[in-house]
């Protein structure tokens, strides 16, 4: 069963919470960078087994210590609370890796 897209102010009050992300595109949006590849690589690692448990799945791309996240519930048409959560848990993860820099580019 598929989750509500949340409205927008729902949305931005519970980013108050998330520093570093933000609606770009009509999803939630952060850039993570770290100090080499192997760092970026390990976060991403991390993050896929917990995105996998939750069976919810970013868009993402990473070139050398740089990762991009984009979170959207396709089924629902917009932000989830399953987006949430995960941004929340990736930006958990990304403290207990050595990241450099996590604001928005």
């Amino acid at each position: 069963m598929s989750e509500n897209a949340l409205t927008e102010e729902q949305i931005r009050a519970y980013l108050t919470a998330l520093p570093g992300w933000r609606i770009e595109g009509g999803k939630l949006y952060r850039c993570f960078e770290f100090p080499d590849f192997i760092e970026a690589f390990g976060f991403m690692s991390s993050a896929a087994l917990v995105a996998e448990k939750m069976n919810h799945h970013p868009e993402w791309t990473n070139i050398y210590s740089k990762v991009e996240v984009s979170l959207i519930t396709h089924d629902a048409g917009g932000i989830t609370t399953a987006d949430l959560e995960l941004a929340e848990a990736m930006s958990n993860l990304a403290t207990l890796h050595d990241i450099r820099a996590a604001q928005p580019k």
